[in-house]
């Protein structure tokens, strides 16, 4: 059987809304489900058992993530876009625009509003690059301009991004 990437299927800007709708209300009822179990082989927030290491460059912050096989991530939300570069290992990704097998190495262009559900087939060494243009160091101040809590708080945030920029919203 042939794969069939989603940029090969005509959509309609009503379809892609609906399919946008859709994926936000299941990744966030799988994420609601995690954070709720009771199984002490989830982990919420940063762990031990995903260990991060961060590193900072003249206007960039870049986050490293250990995944061991078969551990699985959900993401947060990106309000900008960045790039992330899988430096060993294999992932499946999955989004809004679709879910995609990784092998390293590669890089992507995530566009912002990205929220991943990220599965390790082999260990990983997976690494997120950011904007960081007032060279910040805090970590915590840093997660907060880079991600939004909610959806909500993102399309608030985004539309007044763009009416800052005299931009309407349904242009995007």
């Amino acid at each position: 059987m042939e794969e069939i990437k989603l940029e090969e299927i005509p959509i309609t800007k009503e379809k892609s809304k609906a399919l946008q709708k859709e994926y936000r209300q299941e990744i966030l009822a799988l994420q609601n489900m995690l954070l709720n179990s009771k199984n002490d082989r989830i982990v919420t927030g940063n762990s031990d058992a995903f260990p991060l290491k961060h590193s900072f460059s003249e206007g960039i912050y870049v986050r490293e993530m250990l995944m061991h096989k078969g551990s699985f991530v959900i993401g947060h939300i990106h309000r900008c876009s960045h790039t992330w570069f899988l430096l060993t290992g294999s992932l499946i990704v999955s989004t809004e625009r679709g879910t995609e097998s990784y092998i390293a190495p590669c890089y992507v262009n995530a566009p912002e509003g990205s929220k991943r559900a990220i599965y390790a087939v082999e260990d990983t060494i997976f690494v997120n690059v950011h904007a960081n243009p007032e060279n910040s160091r805090d970590i915590d101040k840093l997660e907060k301009e880079i991600t939004a809590e909610s959806f909500k708080e993102y399309d608030d945030w985004r539309k007044a991004a763009n009416s800052k920029n005299n931009i309407k919203h349904d242009e995007l």
